[in-house]
């Protein structure tokens, strides 16, 4: 990993009742880098994102941005610093439009007071072209399509001007020729210096961005390290892939 690291996670634990399901999970994001996480279905991957985005908070351990300890900021305090995500399963506020949706992120995201009504207007219809959402605009976002609704998602996290971007499985569900757009358009956001922390089921999406990758198991770091290496370990093909990690 190189540069300074931007986002931290350090001995973090959350337990839902009886049941732990982060188990003392550490973790580092360098500024500018690509992060995948990875692991089977109910490794803590989602609930790791949102213990970084403020949608939930650990029992135990410290989150970091930039220096700053955020562990117990609520989630839009910590939009508001920098880090914006999508959701799995799409949330967009189903009786507003697209582009009313995606205004939202403009209006209350990292340039919250800074920006002009002229100006969250321009980096709302900037965000949408960019997900290739631009001709959907005016469309009730409850009437998008399930694929329409997760560009939305991207769209809305771009707008709110992120430094962190938490990407949870953005890929699922679309065909090969979306993946690759999207790919290109996570591509140009990286360039742009926008950090990226991505869990995704889609191996080979992760592996066209990424820089590192970390494998989660039962809540906890299995391993990390550079991406073909971890994806290509006998640990991570037991545990998530169980098959040649080149057929994905």
């Amino acid at each position: 990993m190189s540069g300074a690291a931007l986002v931290e996670v350090i001995g973090v634990s959350k337990r839902f009742g009886s049941l732990t399901v982060i188990d003392d999970l550490s973790f580092e994001v360098a500024s500018g880098e690509a992060l995948g996480i990875v692991g089977p279905n109910g490794a803590g991957k989602t609930t790791a994102l949102s213990l970084v985005a403020g949608d939930l908070r650990p029992h135990r351990g410290v989150i970091r941005l930039d220096g700053q300890d955020i562990t117990r900021l609520p989630a839009n305090a910590r939009c508001r610093l920098g880090i914006g995500r999508t959701a799995q399963i799409p949330r967009p506020f189903g009786g507003l439009t697209t582009f009313e949706n995606v205004l939202v992120g403009a209006t209350f995201g990292r340039t919250r007071g800074q920006r002009s009504d002229a100006q969250a207007i321009e980096a709302a219809v900037e965000a949408m072209t960019r997900v290739g959402m631009a001709a959907k605009a005016n469309i009730p976002a409850g009437a998008l399509t399930l694929l329409e609704r997760k560009r939305l998602e991207l769209a809305r996290a771009l707008a709110t001007g992120p430094r962190v971007l938490l990407l949870d499985e953005i890929a699922g569900g679309l065909a090969d020729e979306e993946i690759g757009d999207l790919v290109t358009t996570i591509g140009e956001m990286r360039a742009g210096g926008v950090t990226i922390v991505w869990i995704e089921h889609i191996v080979h999406a992760l592996l066209s961005v990424v820089d590192r990758i970390v494998a989660m198991d039962f809540g906890r770091k299995l391993t990390e390290g550079e991406p073909h290496e971890v994806m290509s370990s006998r640990a991570v093909r037991d545990v998530y892939l169980g098959t040649d990690p080149e057929a994905q």
